[in-house]
């Protein structure tokens, strides 16, 4: 097989895995109006009262015009977030959208309304919630005069500081009225079924988009902790509002046991194993031999690109650990510490890792690293797919391609060569996939 060849196998197969994780695909499967209400994978939630639909995600749109399809007119009203670009038209449920990764104050006037649709309802009524990644971003609601300001700084720095999204979503949920589970006294006496699309790896209820309706884990000292940890400046409002926290001054999150969590029901109706067996599939049907390494693939994404690179080599000197057609999938999520000014996001910077680590390769063999969601960073590309002639393609060469790995300009570069990945918003958010195939 050619070089052309592998790189149209990876989108082929990046594409099968992507149409397997759409929230029409996921949700259809999952959900199923009755006579008295509805069903979630089996559970059956009658609805004698009214239904309301709320939620946050970048798969937001997605996931509200599918509901609407399987509920219909049971569906009362409705308001759900996603990231500004991501709308869709719906019929019964209303589209707000914010800003991600960053929240912005469309986020927080979207929040506000979310709080006055599910307010007033009776323990006869049901709140349908649709989480999805992005959600923690999307609805913010900042507490104890903690401003918008303020966590706009405090979400930046760890962003570039290399925290991952358990740290980054354990100090978001102390510095909120709606995350870690404060959802369901919004909604109170109500009773709430989630509906959600996991971006953390392990699938844990109170991380993914910060927990609105799950109980937290974690504490103001856990959030005082990560703060220190990575030496970042907070403004004085955060740094007082944890470290009062820390001291059991102020009320904690609610935790496991809490009985209003009697009324909620969490569903997890896709994750990032979706996305790794549906890709397996394709490739098998492609006719490579098929190695999934695993499906929780985190760390420095340069680390995990230079292994992957090592990965490639041992095919096709051994064989090892599948051999040619060969095809190795992986998914997770890994971070990127920002060094330098350069653009990226940590698909690209996986990208252009593993170009570096194949220079003068002469096998054909390519590599694809992608974000379900359609967005890498702050950047218009979803990700990079390269082959041993990346670095040479570009202006530059080798020395270009090692300056901008070393300033975070992993956006800059692949475009020169030609080999940067863009889908456009995919409504979908399964956190990320790995390709890399040898002919």
């Amino acid at each position: 097989m050619t070089v052309p060849e592998l790189r149209a196998a990876a989108r082929s197969i990046w594409e099968a895995s992507l149409e397997a994780s759409r929230p029409e695909t996921c949700l259809a499967e999952a959900l199923r109006s009755t006579g008295d209400g509805f069903t979630v994978d089996g559970a059956h939630y009658p609805a004698p009262g009214r239904v309301v639909v709320v939620g946050a995600g970048k798969a937001g749109a997605a996931m509200a015009r599918t509901v609407e399809r399987i509920l219909g007119d049971r569906i009362d009203a409705g308001r759900v977030i996603t990231k500004h670009g991501h709308g869709l038209p719906t019929a019964r449920i209303e589209i707000l959208e914010a800003g991600h990764p960053v929240p912005d104050a469309a986020g927080v006037a979207a929040a506000r309304k979310l709080r006055e649709i599910v307010s007033g309802l009776s323990p006869r009524d049901t709140v349908l919630c649709l989480i999805s990644g992005g959600g923690s971003a999307l609805l913010p609601a900042p507490s104890g005069g903690v401003t918008l300001d303020d966590k706009q700084a405090v979400t930046s720095r760890l962003l570039r500081a290399g925290a991952d999204i358990r740290e980054l979503n354990a100090v978001r949920k102390h510095l909120s009225e709606v995350k870690g589970g404060r959802l369901m006294e919004w909604a109170a006496p109500a009773r709430v079924v989630s509906l959600i699309m996991s971006d953390v790896i392990g699938d844990p209820l109170d991380f993914i988009a910060s927990g609105p309706t799950a109980p937290d884990t974690t504490t103001f000292a856990d959030a005082l902790e990560i703060v220190r940890k990575y030496e970042i400046d907070v403004p004085e409002a955060v740094r007082q509002r944890l470290e009062r926290g820390a001291r059991g001054e102020i009320p904690d999150t609610p935790k496991p046991g809490d009985p209003m969590f009697e009324r909620a029901h969490n569903h997890i109706v896709a994750n990032n194993r979706r996305l790794v067996d549906a890709a397996a599939a394709a490739a098998r049907r492609l006719g490579f031999r098929t190695l999934i390494l695993g499906s929780e693939i985190e760390g420095e994404a340069r680390d995990v690109g230079g292994i992957f690179a090592a990965v490639a080599r041992e095919i096709g000197a051994t064989g090892n650990p599948v051999a040619a057609p060969a095809c190795v999938l992986a998914a997770g999520e890994t971070t990127v510490t920002v060094r330098g000014s350069g653009r990226g996001g940590r698909n690209q910077e996986m990208a252009l890792a593993w170009a570096l680590g194949m220079r003068g390769w002469t096998r054909p063999v390519c590599f694809a690293s992608v974000a379900s969601d359609g967005t890498d960073g702050p950047t218009d590309a979803a990700g990079g797919c390269v082959d041993p002639s990346t670095c040479a393609r570009a202006a530059g060469g080798d020395r270009a391609a090692e300056a901008s790995l070393r300033s975070n300009d992993s956006y800059a570069f692949l475009e020169a060569a030609g080999d940067l990945i863009r889908t456009g918003p995919t409504q979908t958010n399964l956190m990320d996939l790995q390709i890399l195939l040898a002919g």
